[in-house]
């Protein structure tokens, strides 16, 4: 059945189902897919779809999210491309949706991510699980325990140069619901200028950038007085079904606080 659907970008996408092949551009998006059980109409996903463990291998993959084989996806002939606004590059969609039917996610907040797995549901034909898995997470996050007193927090995310999660991105939105004001309030994804920032809390992502034990002490010869942590950047930036046991994360990462 031939339908227009409106994507989180307001786009019109001309759709046929149902969606026997899927091609997906994010991560987050490839493991959502798989827990609304439709693993068998993946057809390809980038180098970066870790989760689950093994399916990159079992799928053929299109390159990155930034670095799309365009070709590969057009021979696959997929019903469905599945994107992200900030993840892929607008070059490659544009040339994508020439060929196929591309429909895009924009996320900032957390009613941006249910209202994702909302659509996805519908259409895929999997809505129940994805309204299901929608309350789930809902109420794992209302057992979320965020700080008492607002504190500054820095969330690193590159080195070299340094760059951090700043507003208008779904980190800032997380950060805000564990009680946390950003030190960085420049938007999107700024270069790091250390002079004169002031922070409590400085968050070393595991990705993309893989941040690690020795770039603790490399930070704290700048900031001498502020607490420095490794944390897990899949919690904070995965906007799909990992959501689900982000809240478990956060309380215990808060725990140490």
């Amino acid at each position: 059945m031939k339908q227009i659907v409106i994507d989180q970008i307001q786009r019109e996408v001309e759709i046929v189902s149902p969606l026997l092949r899927i091609v997906s551009l994010v991560p987050s998006q490839t493991e959502l897919l798989v827990e609304l059980g439709l693993e068998k109409h993946l057809i390809g996903v980038t180098k970066f779809c870790v989760h689950p463990k093994g399916l990159k291998n079992r799928v053929k993959q299109i390159g990155g999210t930034k670095n799309v084989d365009i070709q590969k996806v057009i021979d696959l002939k997929p019903d469905l491309v599945i994107g992200n606004k900030e993840e892929n590059f607008k070059s490659d969609i544009e040339e994508l949706e020439k060929h196929v039917p591309v429909w895009m996610s924009d996320i900032y907040t957390l009613e941006d991510a249910y209202e994702m797995i909302q659509q996805i549901g519908e259409l895929t034909d999997t809505e129940e699980k994805a309204l299901t898995l929608i309350d789930g997470i809902k109420s794992e996050f209302k057992q979320l325990i965020p700080l008492k007193e607002k504190k500054k927090c820095l969330y690193l995310i590159w080195r070299k140069p340094y760059m951090a999660a700043g507003k208008n991105t779904f980190i800032d939105h997380l950060l805000e619901q564990l009680g946390f004001e950003n030190a960085m309030q420049i938007d999107r994804y700024p270069e790091v200028e250390f002079t004169n920032l002031e922070t409590e809390y400085i968050f070393l992502s595991s990705e993309p950038y893989p941040f690690k034990e020795k770039h603790i002490e490399e930070l704290k010869v700048i900031f001498p007085n502020a607490e420095i942590r490794l944390v897990d950047g899949e919690f904070f930036s995965w906007y799909g079904s990992r959501l689900l046991d982000a809240p478990k994360y956060f309380n215990q990462l808060l725990s140490y606080f």
